[in-house]
């Protein structure tokens, strides 16, 4: 009975735990100063392109 109460509440705290990397996260990638870095890494495939066609 007593290993049921542990896996219960080991369970309860996976997920808190779970949601809370989440949030966090969430609110990495939707800081404002990280736009930049994400404009930049989304040009990234196209700079191979560029390169193989002008090189």
């Amino acid at each position: 009975m007593a290993l049921d109460t542990l896996f219960d509440n080991a369970s309860s705290v996976m997920t808190v735990i779970s949601f809370i990397t989440f949030a966090g996260i969430l609110w990495w990638a939707y800081v404002r100063h990280r736009e930049d870095d994400f404009a930049t890494a989304a040009q990234l495939p196209f700079a191979d392109d560029e390169e193989q066609h002008h090189g």
